[in-house]
């Protein structure tokens, strides 16, 4: 099943890479959502390196090379969506190094070398939640901080019924599923919050920030209008979960 979804998610992302081009990037974290100049989650970047986990575009690691982080890293299942990221980069102050892969496997990457590893809307792809959170561990020094953005679980639990939500699916309910507003076969994955808190902290991570609270400007409201992160439902409910975890000193066995 995992192979299928890697294989099948491929040619879904190649197909529709164009439609996504600069789609939320850093220093946003989703649609509704905080901005990093809100959160300061990734604090001053200068002379870091950094890794990002679903780089899609390339636009998050632009705004990284804007903030003068050392060296810019990028993965990405896509090579529609690798090569864009080139292009984009192709000028960074920065060296840049893109890998298309899985972000379950491991293309190459150096382990325990990285200061911040990050996943702009990207995670709930993955067909093996904790053997990319393995790799995420792998791949960062001891203290080095690891980021998350992904739609909250509950979003698309429920839909907006005139002023009123109501549930479609359980919450409890977690595994592979066909998005509603994605238009192309593809598989997603659906995990609670709590797995998502589990699975770092099982995984050698301290958890430092959870933030569910959404952003309801003017500007979000006309950015927004009649998609499917409507801003009257994000009146009720979150959009986007971020989490900010470190990776401990000495990982723990459990």
């Amino acid at each position: 099943m995992r192979n299928e979804s890697l294989v099948l998610n491929k040619k879904s992302w190649d197909e529709v890479a164009p439609r996504f081009f600069g789609r939320n990037p850093l220093p946003e974290y989703g649609p509704l959502a905080p901005q990093e100049e809100d959160l300061n989650l990734l604090g001053d970047v200068a002379g870091m390196k950094v890794l990002d986990i679903g780089c899609g575009s390339g636009h998050s690691l632009q705004y990284m090379d804007a903030r003068d982080a050392a060296e810019l890293w990028g993965i990405d299942l896509s090579k529609t969506q690798i090569e864009t990221a080139k292009e984009l980069l192709k000028e960074s102050k920065a060296p840049v190094h893109l890998f298309e892969s899985p972000m379950e496997e491991n293309p190459g990457l150096p382990l325990a070398y990285f200061d911040i590893v990050y996943s702009i809307y990207a995670l709930g792809w993955t067909a093996d939640l904790r053997k990319t959170i393995t790799n995420v561990h792998d791949y960062l020094k001891p203290g080095g901080i690891f980021i998350f953005s992904w739609e909250h679980p509950l979003h698309s639990r429920a839909s907006l019924v005139g002023e009123e939500l109501h549930f479609n699916k359980s919450y409890h309910e977690e595994g592979a599923y066909d998005h509603e507003a994605w238009h192309a076969p593809a598989i997603m994955q659906q995990y609670k919050v709590s797995t998502y808190i589990n699975t770092l902290i099982e995984g050698g991570f301290d958890i430092e920030k959870v933030i569910e609270e959404v952003s309801l400007t003017e500007k979000d409201e006309e950015r927004h209008a009649n998609r499917w992160y409507s801003f009257e439902k994000a009146k009720m409910m979150p959009t986007t979960l971020i989490i900010k975890s470190r990776k401990k000193s000495n990982r723990v066995s459990t």
